[in-house]
């Protein structure tokens, strides 16, 4: 079975975690440290604090900005529910902006017309690897005083106009396994403010600078030294990681693009998309439903997945909490979308089998 994702772990990270257990300081240590410093210098920040998921590191950055009940964020609806999910938990509403049909992400000229004087923050979500439009999106922060929080869980990597997500606000990132690096679970902030850094590593600990001194309300979301030394090897290899993604990628645009009714991931021209998924479009003149193109795949031995079949607004929490929004573009995505494999560890046999199922169907 080609599978749709599949994290590589080499005995690098084998040994990293050995020598980890056999130190004695497996919580919290030196490992953490290290790679917060690593990660803070390779997305071109000042700080970097580690957490133990991407949801935990979305919901400290929003609290670190004092985001909480009646504030408001703009986010996309066409994302993960923890995006949202996350500022529900500060009390603050999710205020859901359409997307791109191109890119899938947040369009930023629907952003203005949702802005209140209760707005705070701008959330964009660099969904499946590709950057959003960050010019334009810090142009209408700017000139309303908003924060930007970037969920960059996707696109570790993906860089717009030459400088690295998660360095154009505060920054997260998850380390799940699917990712494209992992530490099993774990989660990173990156940011350049200090006091944002501050306040994170306070909230991740149960508010203590000090152990056993609490100076607020905080979490234990602490990363383990286990997690973080997982994570040093695997920064080590994402830029091959990301190179070989992105070569799978134009492998299957090349050779799927002229199938009708299947529309190709389109890569805008001054950004890195680092492929988290390759992400088409079934749409109705393809020749079979996306349902069943997914079952013809399975039988083929080749996994799928769609990220994501309901967009935010129309899961059934946010129903129940009154969101009734009209985001033609999410809808359209959330029936049309279907990820083919993409992962690093795809052979050239792989790839072949593919397209070639595909193009045998379309």
């Amino acid at each position: 079975m080609i599978t749709i994702a599949k994290p590589i772990i080499g005995e690098e990270e084998i040994n990293a975690v050995v020598a980890v257990l056999k130190s004695g300081v497996i919580a919290q240590g030196e490992r953490v440290e290290e790679f917060e410093e690593a990660f803070a210098k390779f997305i071109g920040t000042k700080y970097a604090v580690a957490v133990n998921s991407g949801t935990a590191a979305l919901h400290i950055a929003l609290l670190t900005h004092g985001i909480g009940a009646g504030d408001e964020v703009i986010t996309s609806p066409f994302t993960f529910i923890a995006t949202a999910n996350s500022i529900l938990f500060t009390g603050a509403k999710p205020v859901l902006v359409d997307i791109q049909e191109e890119t899938f992400n947040i369009s930023p000229d629907r952003i203005e017309d949702k802005i209140t004087p209760r707005t705070k923050a701008i959330m964009p979500v660099h969904l499946y690897g590709q950057p959003c439009d960050m010019k334009r999106i810090m142009k209408v922060a700017e000139k309303y005083g908003l924060v930007i929080i970037e969920d960059a869980c996707q696109a570790h990597g993906a860089e717009y106009e030459g400088r690295k997500v998660g360095s154009f606000g505060t920054g997260c990132f998850s380390f799940y396994p699917t990712k494209n690096m992992t530490t099993g679970e774990g989660g990173m902030i990156t940011t350049n403010d200090e006091d944002v850094a501050r306040k994170a590593r306070m909230l991740r600990s149960h508010g203590q600078r000090q152990k056993y001194i609490h100076e607020t309300v905080g979490y234990n979301y602490r990363m383990t030294d286990i997690a973080a030394a997982i994570g040093l090897c695997q920064l080590a290899k994402l830029e091959e990681f990301n190179n070989k993604r992105m070569k799978n990628a134009e492998f299957l645009t090349e050779r799927l693009r002229r199938i009708k009714g299947l529309v190709s991931p389109k890569a805008e021209p001054n950004v890195k998309h680092v492929f988290h998924q390759y992400t088409v479009r079934i749409t109705e003149d393809f020749t079979i439903s996306r349902n069943e193109l997914i079952t013809r795949l399975k039988k083929a031995g080749i996994g799928t997945a769609v990220y994501y079949p309901l967009p935010v607004h129309r899961q059934p929490l946010y129903q129940n909490l009154g969101y009734n929004d009209c985001l033609p573009n999410s809808e359209r995505a959330a029936r049309e979308v279907l990820s083919l494999p993409v992962h690093p560890s795809l052979t050239r046999e792989d790839l072949e089998k593919i397209v070639c199922a595909i193009q045998n169907i379309g």
